[in-house]
């Protein structure tokens, strides 16, 4: 990269004096449009969850909760969901949709928030083994960002909250 000669002047400066300047991703000065990948983990505070109303089905249950996920790695912050969990027993399934906000940074970019009416999360009650897809889409404040993530189980934590890693892109519009 071809640092611009007053910023090098700048940064000479700032080292002489026991400063240091550390340049801003382009996404958090408004640049230009661009993509990342990103990845990390992640705990699902499933043991914090209020549940809002639970019904019987002939194969299982339809439960509506709203829940936190706590994000660590490229995206980092925290999610607030309110999600429609379908469990079929006969077939030993879990799904889950509803609504997420996300609420943090993406990447070192200035905060953000997205929503998400999209995701979904399977989960094989026998196994307990799950994975699902994240669409952070719906731009509500800070920079324009959109994210398409992919989740894979990893277990619970001492806790007994489930926890997970995730990959994906992100893709920044540039500006406001």
């Amino acid at each position: 990269m071809n640092t611009p000669v007053p910023i090098r002047l700048l940064t000479r400066a700032a080292l002489l004096c026991g400063l240091l300047l550390v340049p801003l991703a382009p996404e958090a000065r408004g640049g230009a449009p661009h993509s990342v990948h990103v990845s990390g983990t992640g705990t699902d505070m499933l043991k914090g969850a209020i549940v809002h109303s639970k019904q019987s089905t002939p194969e299982g249950m339809i439960q509506t909760s709203t829940e936190t996920v706590e994000l660590e790695g490229d995206v980092h912050g925290r999610v607030l969901y309110q999600v429609i969990s379908v469990f079929d027993f006969k077939k030993g399934t879990l799904v889950n949709t509803g609504h997420q906000v996300f609420s943090g940074t993406i990447a070192g970019s200035e905060p953000v928030m997205i929503h998400d009416s999209r995701f979904r999360f399977d989960v094989n009650l026998a196994t307990g083994a799950d994975r699902g897809s994240v669409y952070l889409l719906d731009h509500i404040a800070g920079p324009h960002v959109r994210c398409s993530l992919q989740v894979r189980g990893t277990g619970k934590n001492p806790e007994g909250n489930p926890t997970f890693n995730y990959s994906g892109e992100c893709a920044f519009a540039g500006g406001r």
